[in-house]
Order: C-alpha cells, then structure tokens, then sequence
C-alpha cells in the first residue's frame, strides 16, 4: 500500500532540518547527472520531510536535491510532508520506497534509528511495515557487522556498497579477521576510484594472500598488487579449454548465488507475473540442487586432495 503524502508546498531550503543526511548514502556520480538535469528542468520531485509541531521540517527524502539546490543557490524548493509524527514519518519512507527502494544499508539506518531513538521493538516496525520480523532482524544485524569507520566511508560514497555487501561481508564472518583489519583495508582503498571487481581483487589478496602482497598493500602500493593478482588470475591460460570453462562457471555461480541470496530477501518481489514465472525456476533449481551439491564437494574434495 502506497503512502499518501499529506500536503504539498514550497519551503526555504534554510529551514530544513538535515539531521537524517548521515543516513543516506551519497554518489558524486549520481549528484553530477542530478544538478546538470536540476539546471536545465529544475527540480522536479519534491523534497520529503516531517513537519514537528513546533514548526521544524525534518528532511528525510531528497538530500541529493538539496545538495544540487545549496549549489545553484536554490532557496526556495518543492518540498512534502509526511505529516507531524517523527516514526511514522520514517515508516512511510521506507513504505512508499517499494518503486525506488531505498538501500538495504539505508533501510538498517532507519530501523535501527526506530529502535535505540524512538523505542520501537522488531514487532513494531514488522507491523507497520507489513514485513517479516525476519526481515527487520536481517536489516538490524548487517549494521552490528560494520565498524563506525567502515559505515561513515560507505554513507559518503567512498567505499562501494556493493562491495562491503558482498566482498567484505564475508570476510567479516570469518572469525580470524577483526573490524580493525576490515578497517585497515577499507581506509587503504577507499576513494581511490577503484571498480568493484579491483576491490574485490585486493580483499582477497589482502585477507587470504601472502604476507609480501599484504605488505605491499598496506604501503600503498595498490597498482603494484592490482597487477600481481591479474597476473595471478590469468594463469587459468595454463588450463585446458574445457578446464578454463569450468573455472569461468564456478566463478558466475558463486557470483549469482551471492546476488540472489541477497535479492531474494526483496519482499517487494510481488508482483503475480514474477511469482509465477519464477515459481518456475525455482522448483526447477531445487530439483537439482541435492545433485548440485552432491558433485560440488566431490570436486572440492578432489582438489583438496591434489
């Protein structure tokens, strides 16, 4: 169900409280197609926020579009309220966020602010949101598993959300490595304007490589390390054909299983054409999963072995 919004006005830009901005993740790349498209059709959706009774305007949606307003010297910009109710406000955000979903980062940094701030249990927010406990415990705990440093360099854009979601977190769980070292990675590589996949090359040679490549990285030397692992990574031409196929698909299938372990979790994953279509698939990939697995650790256990 689709929130209303409950008035529609214009407010000066220097009234507007930003207490939420650290919630949101920001993106240069983003905020540069958003202020070119603000200067030739201004801004289009209004800003959203809640209106306190004592007249403060509290900025939940749009920091983009402030950021892109304050420099064009904006001072009067479209803006909806979500009424007067500072948690139900936040409940509807993340409920009207079905259409352009907020990140699953942002969502955590909501609910976990509806919980310490506002005293709201995981029932709580589950009913009003419509969701699974399940749902809401699975947001709360991916915060508990980032340090304050590693949280304050994704929300600023400077680590790729992607990869603390899918490379660091799984270092993360491995009980030998500690938040200091993810740390220590995460401030050596951090708005570099590196890609995912140089970032994920470098985790792995910087939690599961050898010592001289760590130290390698550590000092900075990050193109150095970039080429070694590449190096690394194209002696799979040693292979046979047949063999450098198999490698190439183990390595989509761990890739997509990690993408649809995450986005299967998508409550907003509803509509009867997508149920019904992957109903489908799905049966279809449980059919064969006891085979899967059956021959997956046989061939584990066979490199093991060699």
């Amino acid at each position: 169900m689709v929130e209303k919004i409950t008035s529609r006005s214009h407010v000066e830009i220097i009234n507007l409280d930003l207490r939420y901005a650290k919630f949101r993740l920001k993106s240069k790349r983003i905020e540069r197609a958003l202020l070119a498209s603000i200067i030739e059709h201004d801004i289009q959706e209004p800003l959203k926020g809640i209106d306190l009774g004592d007249g403060t305007k509290i900025l939940l949606d749009g920091f983009k579009r402030y950021r892109c307003a304050k420099k064009l010297n904006i001072g009067m910009v479209p803006y909806s309220s979500f009424g007067s109710d500072e948690p139900l406000g936040i409940i509807k955000l993340i409920r009207t966020s079905i259409a352009r979903p907020l990140t699953i980062l942002e969502q955590a940094k909501m609910i976990d602010e509806l919980k310490k701030v506002h005293g709201m249990t995981h029932g709580d927010i589950a009913d009003l949101l419509q969701k699974s406990k399940g749902w809401v415990s699975m947001r709360s705990g991916i915060l508990g598993e980032m340090s304050k440093y590693v949280a304050k360099r994704v929300f600023n854009g400077d680590f790729p959300v992607y990869s603390f979601m899918y490379t660091l977190r799984k270092f993360i769980r491995i009980n030998t490595i500690s938040k200091k070292e993810i740390d220590e990675f995460v401030k050596l590589v951090a708005g570099k304007g590196l890609s995912i996949r140089d970032i994920e090359l470098l985790a792995n040679g910087f939690f599961k490589g050898s010592d001289n490549l760590r130290q390698q990285i550590k000092e900075g030397h990050l193109t150095w390390g970039l080429n070694q692992l590449k190096k690394s990574s194209g002696r799979t031409t040693e292979c046979t054909n047949t063999e450098q196929m198999m490698l190439r698909d183990l390595e989509s299938v761990q890739r997509y299983m990690q993408k649809i372990t995450y986005r299967a979790r998508d409550d907003s994953l509803g509509s009867d054409t997508f149920q019904a279509q992957a109903s489908l698939l799905v049966q279809g990939i449980i059919d064969i999963m006891d085979n899967f697995i059956i021959a997956v650790r046989g061939l584990y256990d066979r490199c093991e072995q060699a």
